[in-house]
């Protein structure tokens, strides 16, 4: 595809917001796909509604380009003053200590990075290693672990300062909405103990700064998939902040953050864009609001605090038996530490009270657990999110997680935006599921569009429908989905068994025709594969027979993977530690797909 060219600079009228030209390029964005959709149906579609917003978003950003650095703008987002602090937020995410001293000696890290100023050097002016390295220092992630060191807080308030003196005017990137987000939460976090010792001066810019932040925060997010979460950010410095700017930041951000929650959270509590991380993070900044309306004496929203009840719920849904969280569609599996902080402590029950039930099921969400003795699956069993929400989503149907005990055997590659050069990851062959002749159902956006629009998933399964059955003694899931309809002409389906009674996982996958009668099939395929991808603390060992797989965690013992596959390999795989590579080994199992299209592999897990 041809280069676009780039738009020349556009200046707006002198000494006027363009509310009605951003109001047309929204209405643009909102409703030509939709219109465009019952004319155009299929991928013609899907890449027209792309172009589409592609288009309008470009547009939109280079008008706020040239309004927010413009003087006028600056001057209304000053107004009005700051009279001092109110509450003091807290961040509940645990702070990373280990970081903040390589930042008191001149070293910052972010996801295995690094950059090395030199102690009582400042970071600002030097070039970062990479866009998501340069995210995380200007959006200020470092601050809270940099507090947490007795004695940091002159540094921590110098190294404020110093980003103020550079870019606290205004700069496309560090005043970009991601970045400014996460700058504004952590600044509203740590303003009480950045403000604790120094000079009234210092006290009013700082306080200066966070206002004009927030409000930029509010003007300038145009991303539904960050909206719930800009406003929370909002709303936080809105509470820090004493006078009519705290209360009139908060009473606009609190509306916002209504309307934004009631897409970003789904009736079981997870997040709009399936990411288990994405539902984790956005606990961590209400309970963060919530806390600090208490100390303002505010009550919370019915809105907040129902969002707030329901993410508690999904996140310990989303907990395994190891204490992370499913790899899965954008999310790391993290550390337990950190997920147990975002989780209220649960009530003790009473006496003669009966143990509540586990949820088996996220059905908005799209996820199902199988639990027996000592195994736990975790399945997901929805279609990729869309537009703006699939930024994070991978093209990995019916991938499964499998952990025996607290021994995690079988997880996914456990992609995230930590790691955006690798979006290879996000394909099928990268996740535990099955696809056909080593192709994808759906593939990240590239190129110009996604430098504008980020790395949205194209294609992908749109419907994938099944039932769940409950027997004693087990627990029963058939799912199929439409991602090979396209290309292939077929359907894909998966069938999971966990008998509990023998402890053991039972899967099929099977290969038949699209009830389709669209789909018009542009390639025959070859083979079925199912790829398992182990984790790093996993041996893999391929027995004499050439077809059964002796998988053995740290402290489960041994585990038989066992198929009916004509041909097993264990080939090297990789799984992603915060944006970092780790080497592991995947199981990779493969038969011949038939001539009328059809296709069967079983394969079962049970203790060695």
């Amino acid at each position: 595809m041809a280069r676009l060219p780039s738009l020349p600079p556009f200046r707006p009228p002198d000494f006027k917001v363009p509310a009605r030209i951003s109001a047309a390029f929204s209405k643009l964005q909102n409703e030509a796909p939709r219109l465009l959709a019952r004319a155009v149906g299929g991928r013609r579609a899907e890449r027209a509604r792309i172009w589409i917003v592609f288009t309008a978003r470009l547009a939109r950003r280079q008008l706020r380009a040239e309004w927010a650095g413009s003087p006028p703008h600056r001057w209304l987002i000053g107004l009005p003053a700051p009279q001092g602090r109110a509450a003091s937020p807290k961040d509940l995410r645990p702070p990373r200590v280990r970081r903040g001293r390589a930042i008191l000696a001149g070293r910052f890290t972010f996801d295995g990075l690094i950059m090395e100023p030199g102690q009582g050097i400042e970071p600002w002016d030097l070039p970062s290693p990479s866009r998501a390295f340069a995210t995380a220092l200007h959006g200020m992630n470092w601050l809270p672990d940099l507090l947490a060191i007795p004695n940091a807080g002159r540094t921590a308030l110098s190294l404020v300062l110093g980003w103020h003196a550079v870019f606290g005017r205004w700069n496309a990137f560090s005043w970009s909405p991601d970045v400014l987000e996460r700058r504004v939460f952590n600044l509203a976090c740590a303003m009480g103990d950045l403000t604790a010792e120094d000079l009234e001066s210092e006290q009013t810019l700082l306080l200066d700064t966070l206002a004009r932040q927030a409000r930029e925060l509010l003007l300038v997010g145009s991303n539904p998939a960050r909206a719930a979460e800009q406003a929370a950010a909002a709303a936080i410095a809105g509470c820090a902040l004493a006078g009519k700017a705290g209360d009139g930041l908060r009473q606009k951000a609190l509306r916002k953050l209504e309307q934004a929650l009631r897409v970003a959270v789904l009736p079981d509590g997870g997040h709009a864009s399936r990411s288990p991380e994405a539902a984790l993070e956005l606990l961590f900044d209400l309970r963060t609001l919530d806390e600090a309306l208490q100390q303002l004496g505010r009550e919370p929203p019915e809105v907040l605090s129902r969002a707030i009840d329901r993410l508690t719920g999904a996140v310990r849904f989303f907990t395994l038996a190891d204490g992370g969280l499913p790899a899965m569609q954008g999310s790391e599996a993290g550390e337990p530490e950190r997920i147990a902080a975002a989780l209220p402590p649960e009530e003790p029950l009473a006496k003669g009270e009966a143990p509540h039930a586990q949820t088996t099921s996220a059905p908005y969400s799209g996820y199902e657990k199988l639990t027996g003795r000592k195994l736990q699956a975790f399945i997901d069993v929805g279609p990729p999110a869309e537009g703006a929400w699939s930024e994070m989503a991978c093209a990995q149907p019916l991938a499964l997680e499998v952990l025996a005990g607290t021994d995690r055997l079988i997880a996914n590659t456990g992609w995230s935006p930590r790691a955006p050069t690798a979006q290879a990851l996000r394909l099928t062959p990268a996740g535990c599921c099955a696809n056909v002749a080593d192709a994808s159902s759906g593939q990240p956006l590239q190129g110009l569009p996604a430098r504008v629009l980020g790395h949205r998933l194209e294609g992908g399964a749109r419907e994938v429908t099944g039932r769940r059955h409950e027997a004693e003694g087990g627990s029963w899931l058939e799912y199929t989905h439409d991602g090979w309809a396209r290309v292939f002409g077929l359907t894909h389906g998966r069938r999971l068994y966990l008998d509990q009674t023998a402890d053991e996982l039972r899967g099929e996958d099977v290969l038949m025709s699209a009830a389709d009668p669209f789909a018009q099939p542009r390639h025959k395929p070859a083979f079925l594969t199912v790829r398992f991808q182990m984790h790093p603390d996993v041996k893999v060992s391929l027995a004499l027979d050439h077809k059964s797989v002796l998988l053995q965690g740290p402290s489960s013992g041994g585990w038989w993977l066992r198929n009916d596959a004509p041909e097993v390999r264990v080939e090297p795989g990789v799984h992603m530690v915060e944006g970092r590579p780790q080497q592991t080994q995947q199981v990779v199992m493969r038969t011949l797909v038939k001539r009328d299209g059809t296709a069967r592999l079983r394969w079962k897990i049970s203790a060695s």
